[in-house]
C-alpha cells in the first residue's frame, strides 16, 4: 500500500508540473492571433490616416481658392481707393479754385 501511495505523488507532481507549461501550439496560436490583431489594427489606422489626409488637402485647397478670391478682390478694391482718392483730389483742388477765384475778382 505505501508503494501505491508513493508511486501516485510523482505521478501526480509530474502531472501537474506538465499542466503548468502552456503548449507550443498555444504560443503559436497566441502569437498568430495577436500578429493578426495588430496587422489588422495597423491596415485601419492607415486607411483612417489617408481619409483624414485628402479631407485636409481638399479642406486646404478650398481655404486655397477662397483665399486668392479674396487677394484679388482686395487688390480691385484697392485700385478702386486709388481713383477714389485722386478724383476726391481733383474735386478738391477745383473747389479751392473755385473759392480763390472769387476772392480774387472782388479784390480787383
Amino acid at each position: 500500500m505505501c508503494m501505491n501511495s508513493s508511486e501516485s505523488i510523482p505521478s501526480r507532481s509530474l502531472y501537474s508540473f506538465y499542466r503548468k507549461r502552456p503548449s507550443k501550439r498555444h504560443n503559436v496560436l497566441v502569437r498568430r492571433l495577436n500578429r493578426w490583431r495588430r496587422l489588422r489594427k495597423g491596415a485601419g489606422t492607415k486607411k483612417v490616416v489617408v481619409g483624414v489626409q485628402t479631407d485636409m488637402q481638399m479642406k486646404n485647397l478650398k481655404l486655397y481658392m477662397q483665399n486668392q478670391s479674396i487677394i484679388e478682390e482686395n487688390e480691385r478694391l484697392r485700385k478702386k481707393a486709388i481713383l477714389l482718392h485722386q478724383e476726391n483730389q481733383i474735386l478738391l483742388a477745383q473747389l479751392q479754385k473755385k473759392l480763390s477765384n472769387p476772392q480774387n475778382s472782388s479784390q480787383k
